[in-house]
């Protein structure tokens, strides 16, 4: 085959992995409540939470290749110090397949930030290789210890979590499609710093009821020890305090925040104001799924 025979061959094979190139939507993760019980040995806690998901987050795309590979935009993508290493390589290889895949993330979500990016990035990953391959009967498993996040995020719909967070019960929510603004200060908290600072009094389990009713009456442990690391946490929820929401709270560990509200013009009001007063701070607007 000539030359110009191999460049057809090689233009038609990048067309066909174009056309069977997928993709996935690795949903921010929302802790509508979040209360800790206990400190477990090795380092965990007990928890129990009140997982929601926006409609929005990091964007994946993928095709099969010949081996596993990653490449890394967006935003956030010089925030991930290995992204080579990071959770998105480690949730191929903890799923067994027949062929490699490529995989191109956008990093839309802070890094660090209470929003399960990393584990939703991971979720995603499962979803991506369940539409190719198939899950193995213990993807739960397997989840879990890839992170205490990544079997909800796998899921992506609303559900209780308890033990370390991946014993899932879910939970028809009476909340989905409700308006969300998620506001970061941009600074990053560790999860493990912000756990070894919370205060170890177990104010007791989640309330029952609907979803509305858990994330009402809810609480988030964590919030006074995110704060007490990162103050600037006090001003994103005292900014969203004086918006309309009906609810405003920290999300997981920090050092993101949310705020629920009626209506998305009064979301995206809001939106607007803070962009105007706190231009440094990072926002994405969405719905709950």
């Amino acid at each position: 085959m000539g030359y110009a025979g191999r460049w057809r061959r090689a233009e038609l094979s990048e067309y066909v992995r174009a056309e069977l190139a997928f993709s996935e939507t690795a949903y921010a993760k929302i802790n509508l409540a979040l209360h800790v019980r206990k400190r477990r040995d090795y380092g965990y806690h007990e928890i129990e939470t009140l997982f929601a998901f926006l409609d929005d987050g990091d964007h994946l795309t993928a095709h099969d290749s010949a081996e596993d590979r990653l490449s890394v935009s967006g935003e956030f993508a010089p925030d991930l110090d290995d992204p080579f290493g990071n959770i998105v390589s480690r949730a191929l290889t903890a799923l067994p397949r027949a062929e490699g895949m490529a995989i191109d993330l956008e990093k839309r979500l802070p890094v660090a930030a209470g929003l399960g990016g990393g584990s939703a990035d991971a979720g995603a990953v499962f979803r991506l290789v369940e539409r190719s391959h198939g899950l193995p009967d213990d993807w739960h498993g397997r989840a879990s210890r890839l992170g205490a996040d990544v079997p909800a995020c796998v899921e992506s719909r609303s559900c209780i979590g308890r033990g370390t967070g991946t014993e899932l019960t879910p939970i028809e929510s009476d909340l989905s499609g409700v308006a969300v603004l998620l506001v970061n200060p941009r600074v990053s908290l560790a999860t493990r710093a912000v756990f070894s600072a919370w205060d170890e009094v177990d104010r007791g389990g989640l309330p029952g009821g609907s979803a509305s009713r858990i994330a009402r009456e809810g609480r988030n442990d964590l919030e006074p020890a995110a704060i007490s690391l990162c103050p600037a946490i006090a001003d994103v929820l005292a900014a969203l305090h004086a918006t309309d929401a009906f609810l405003a709270r920290m999300s997981g560990s920090g050092a993101t925040c949310f705020a629920l509200f009626r209506s998305h013009d009064a979301m995206r009001e809001a939106a607007q104001r803070l962009a105007s007063d706190h231009p440094g701070w990072w926002r994405m607007q969405g719905s709950l799924r």
